[in-house]
C-alpha cells in the first residue's frame, strides 16, 4: 500500500503514520528523515541538498521528488510507504504524478482549528530529557514541573498560539487545496486515482488509530 497522510500540524499524522507503518510493515517517510539519509550518506542529491539548506535556502521541488524516488526504490518499501508531510503543495503534488509515483490511499485527519490550538498550546517540556506533557491530557503531578526532575518545564516556541494559529493559516492556504485535488483527481493524470478517506483525528491516540484501520480495511 501506498498511502499519504494529510492534516493540519497537531492532527496525529505521525502517531498515527507509525500505528500504520507497524500494521502493514512498510516505512513511514518524511521529507526530514529523506534529506537528512541523503546528506548523512554523501550521495550527489544529498550534497546539492546540503548546500541548499547550508545558503539557508528551501529545498526545490524536483530535488525532493528525486529523494522519494531514491527512497521509495529501497528494499524496505517493496510492500509500499507512507509519505508523512508530503506533497506540501499542488505542485509537489503534480511534480509526484510526473514521475509516475502513484498512491494507493490518501489519507486525511480532520481536526477543528480550535482543537487543533488546544492541543498544541497545551503541550509542556522538560528540555533535557525531551519528555513531553499536556496540561489537560498528560499533566505533570505538580504544575510546569517535571515529574522525575523537579526541574521546570517550557513550552517550546512552536507552541505558543501565536505560532500555532499561523501555522493553521499556511495549512489552509497550501497544503488544504490538496484534498480537493485527491478526491478529484485528474482524468489525465496517466496514473489510478487513490482511494481517499478523511478520518475524524478527535478523541484519543487508541480511538483514532481504531478509525483508521477500519477505513484501510475496507478499502476495496
Amino acid at each position: 500500500m501506498r498511502l499519504m497522510i494529510l492534516g493540519c500540524p497537531g492532527a496525529g499524522k505521525g502517531t498515527q503514520s507509525q500505528f500504520i507503518a507497524s500494521d502493514y510493515a512498510i516505512p513511514s517517510i518524511s521529507t526530514g528523515e529523506m534529506l537528512r539519509q541523503a546528506v548523512t550518506a554523501g550521495s550527489e542529491l544529498g550534497q546539492k541538498a546540503k548546500s541548499i539548506m547550508q545558503a539557508g535556502q528551501l529545498v526545490p521541488d524536483d530535488l525532493i521528488i528525486a529523494l522519494v524516488k531514491v527512497r521509495i526504490a529501497q528494499a524496505d518499501c517493496a510492500k509500499g510507504f507512507i509519505l508523512d508531510g508530503f506533497p506540501r503543495t499542488l505542485p509537489q503534488a503534480q511534480a509526484l504524478i510526473d514521475a509516475k509515483i502513484a498512491l494507493d490511499v490518501v489519507l486525511e485527519l480532520s481536526l477543528d482549528d480550535e482543537e487543533i490550538v488546544h492541543r498544541m498550546t497545551g503541550r509542556l517540556v522538560h528540555p533535557a530529557s525531551g519528555r513531553v506533557y499536556h496540561r489537560d491530557f498528560n499533566p505533570p503531578k505538580q504544575a510546569n514541573v517535571d515529574d522525575l526532575t523537579g526541574e521546570p518545564l517550557i513550552q517550546r516556541e512552536d507552541d505558543q498560539e501565536s505560532t500555532v494559529r499561523h501555522r493553521i493559516e499556511v495549512y489552509h492556504a497550501q497544503t488544504k487545496p490538496l484534498i480537493d485535488f485527491y478526491q478529484h483527481f485528474p482524468v489525465d493524470a496517466g496514473l489510478p486515482a487513490p482511494q481517499f478517506y478523511r478520518v475524524s483525528g478527535l478523541g484519543t491516540v487508541e480511538e483514532v488509530a481504531a478509525r483508521v484501520r477500519a477505513s484501510l480495511k475496507n478499502r476495496g
